[in-house]
């Protein structure tokens, strides 16, 4: 494994005080900070405490920011803004630390002209030299006369001062669709640092995107891989930072925040790696992934009373746990009846060498659960992903593998067509959404393959479709986008087992005859799918008939009919996919939604 990058994080990326923030980053492995100016004026530490308290938890200050609107037309005002920088090259020298961030101006005064506003940098950047300083500056994407990397660059050239350099901020240059291949370029001398943040795609004000919705890297639409390479090839040094600002990050737990924020890093830093700039801090390729080994869910014996409905049998009983094994096809369910409700515990998937992924998972920060094992039971690789869920990596068949734990039965069961597990779907608590989304992406080596939103009965839910290449592995994550009220949870964050038929119908009717809960779909849905879809009468009236929902695109169809919740927020699916697509069933999933919340409020009215 090659030598990590120097990692740091702003402050401004956590929540929480100073103190709090340096505690957070330091906890997570990252080598240094940016300090964040509105944090220090709101510390009751001095400058010179908040140094050494850096130093006690192991962080270098790497960069003291922002310095804005330097530059001005109006000759008074500019002397007074020299006079800033100079109280504020006193903070530095208290901190510790020799570069200040400066970014393009804003202001009504802000100079047009490129020859006068590089001599008033050079004039900074004199005074800066002259005490051991730097200064790098940075184009804000919303500037008002230099908002691109490449006219921040021609500044810093005509200026020409050894102490003078860019800063390069991967929201400013990629927001604006700027190509950074010719930052290459650059002398390598002259990147004084590095900050990066993704972002989704969006339509609004470049201001407003970048102040409320940036995110850590791998976490968005943008291709920092990309972005990173010609910056590393240029000879840029420095650390790789984090500026993100993030609604939702600077309210989340600091310190859990800090952990993804670094796992975003050394996930950037390996898929850089594979382009040819950089090291690999990770080591550990992702492995190909050949499917789901088995899901397992807590519950009772009226799980296994719809999974036998649904055709499985119950193959096998663990040796010292509570544990069932239900099978049919390739498809394994584990049923623990340890669980208050039913719910996913666990998602294994099959690796060609497990302990390589368990080793890979833990270089990305994910955390080890603690387990208890018992005598001659198979050693599981296995982490822990932000919802709780534990990740396990297997090799079914394998002379030691999980199977040798369960005590075989002579029970069989026909099946009705299961042949695997489709995919499987987690909702995920509000604040860890996107977090969850690059613990799979770089944990698993998943790409993202299709995203949705919509309007369910209880508000805005938000949807990412995670798979391999092979398609052997899917993952379903959601998140409300906003909390809900008390009148309408109901069933807090609803998680699901989308089980693989090449007949839904035959599937579903064989199932509803052995007494599956199949849920109930209102006929308003197959009025609106025959206006919608050119579907033979007999075909409508066996979905209408089963409950059956069907999605179409182009390219093929997606097909489920789903059984109510089990106990507390677990549903299974019959899916059949037809065609070459990524779908998931998100266009109908508002009309599931709605019919799972029917079945529960009639539930309740009966009970009492």
């Amino acid at each position: 494994m090659s030598p990590e990058p120097r990692t740091a994080i702003a402050t401004v990326c956590l929540s929480g005080a100073l103190d709090e923030k340096l505690v957070a980053a330091a906890a997570a492995g990252f080598d240094g900070v940016e300090i964040f100016e509105p944090d220090l004026v709101a510390s009751p530490m001095p400058p010179g405490e908040v140094r050494l308290r850096c130093a006690d938890l192991g962080l270098s200050i790497d960069l003291y920011q922002p310095f804005r609107d330097l530059d001005s037309t109006d000759p008074a005002r500019f002397a007074a803004n020299l006079r800033r920088a100079d109280a504020k090259f006193g903070v530095m020298e208290a901190l510790g630390v020799d570069t200040v961030l400066v970014c393009s101006s804003v202001g009504a005064d802000a100079v047009s002209d490129v020859d006068r506003l590089a001599e008033q940098l050079h004039a900074l950047a004199a005074r800066a030299g002259e005490r051991g300083l730097r200064i790098a500056y940075e184009a804000l994407a919303w500037g008002r006369h230099v908002s691109t990397w490449d006219a921040s660059w021609e500044v810093v050239r005509r200026a020409d001062h050894p102490a003078l350099g860019l800063c390069l901020d991967s929201f400013h240059i990629l927001s604006r669709g700027s190509d950074p291949a010719p930052i290459a370029d650059v002398p390598g001398d002259k990147l004084f640092f590095l900050q990066l943040a993704d972002a989704p795609h969006l339509s609004m004000d470049v201001l407003q995107w970048s102040r409320h919705h940036r995110l850590f890297p791998g976490q968005g639409a943008f291709d920092l891989p990309a972005f990173l390479a010609p910056v590393l090839a240029a000879g840029y040094a420095g650390p790789l930072s984090l500026e993100v600002f993030n609604d939702v990050f600077r309210q989340a737990d600091p310190e859990r925040a800090a952990v993804d924020g670094r796992r975003s890093l050394l996930a950037l830093a390996e898929a850089t790696a594979a382009r040819g700039e950089g090291v690999d801090p990770v080591g550990e390729a992702a492995g190909r992934l050949s499917g789901h080994a088995f899901v397992e869910v807590s519950g009772d014996s009226s799980t296994g009373g719809v999974l036998a409905a649904l055709g499985f049998a119950r193959t096998g009983v663990h040796r010292t746990k509570p544990v069932e094994r239900w099978e049919q096809g390739g498809a394994r369910i584990l049923v623990n009846r340890s669980g208050a409700e039913a719910a996913i515990a666990a998602v294994a998937v099959e690796t060609a060498d497990p302990p390589a992924a368990a080793r890979r998972a833990v270089r990305l920060a994910a955390p080890v659960p603690p387990r208890e094992r018992g005598p001659a039971e198979a050693d599981l690789a296995a982490v822990t992903a932000p919802d709780g869920t534990a990740l396990f990596f297997c090799r079914t068949g394998a002379a030691d593998d999980w199977s040798g734990d369960f005590v075989g039965t002579d029970e069989r069961a026909e099946g009705i067509g299961v042949t695997g597990i489709d995919h499987v779907g987690l909702a995920q608590p509000f604040d860890h959404f996107d977090e969850a989304a690059l613990f799979y992406r770089s944990v698993l080596g998943l790409d993202p393959v299709t995203a949705a939103e919509f309007a369910a009965p209880f508000g805005l839910v938000r949807s990412r479709g995670l798979a391999d290449a092979g398609r052997r592995v899917r993952l379903a994550l959601s998140v409300s986008l906003l909390r809900r009220g008390r009148w309408a949870p109901g069933v807090s964050e609803p998680q699901y087992i989308a089980l693989e038929v090449d007949d839904v119908v035959a599937a579903a009717r064989a199932a509803r005859a052995a007494g599956a809960p199949l849920l109930g779909i209102p006929d308003n849905y197959y009025a609106d799918l025959e206006a919608r879809l050119e579907l033979p009468a007999d075909v409508l009236a066996e979905y209408r008939d089963l409950g059956v929902l069907r999605e179409e695109t182009p390219e093929g169809a997606y097909l489920q009919v789903c059984t109510d919740v089990l106990g507390g927020r677990l549903f299974l699916a019959l899916v059949q996919r037809i065609g070459d697509h990524d779908l998931f069933g998100w266009t109908d999933a508002p009309v599931r939604m709605a019919a799972h919340r029917r079945r529960r409020l009639a539930r309740e009215r009966v009970q009492a």
